[in-house]
């Protein structure tokens, strides 16, 4: 179970890392504007709101990786709690889509950590 945890925790991982690169460098390219259904003036104009958001996304996956790598297991909680906190507010505040994209992988990810413990 513990190696099905860990492919999970990598999952989250991986996916706000591109979550980071995606609305820090890709924010106003044909494929950030098409991931988060934008326009070009409307991603101008708040691009920088959006790198903002992708270095937060990028302390996640930082946290998920170093917690992982030293193998401490409530600090993995912590960060993956923080996950799907961010992924239930996104999709009450923005589209209902966050929650399945960011959250179901972290919710699955942390019941496979408790599970194993």
């Amino acid at each position: 179970m513990m190696t099905i945890a860990v492919l999970l925790i990598l999952l989250v991982a991986v996916l706000h890392l591109y979550f980071l690169v995606l609305e820090m460098f890709l924010w106003t390219r044909p494929i950030g504007l098409k991931t988060f259904r934008n326009t070009l003036e409307k991603a101008e104009t708040t691009r920088v709101l959006a790198a903002n958001q992708g270095l937060y996304n990028g302390f996640l996956a930082a946290g998920l990786l170093w917690a992982l790598q030293t193998q401490q297991w409530n600090v993995v909680l912590f960060f993956l709690g923080c996950v799907i906190v961010a992924a239930g507010y996104g999709a009450w505040s923005v589209s209902r889509r966050i929650l399945y994209v960011q959250g179901v992988p972290a919710i699955a990810a942390m019941l496979a950590v408790l599970l194993a413990s």
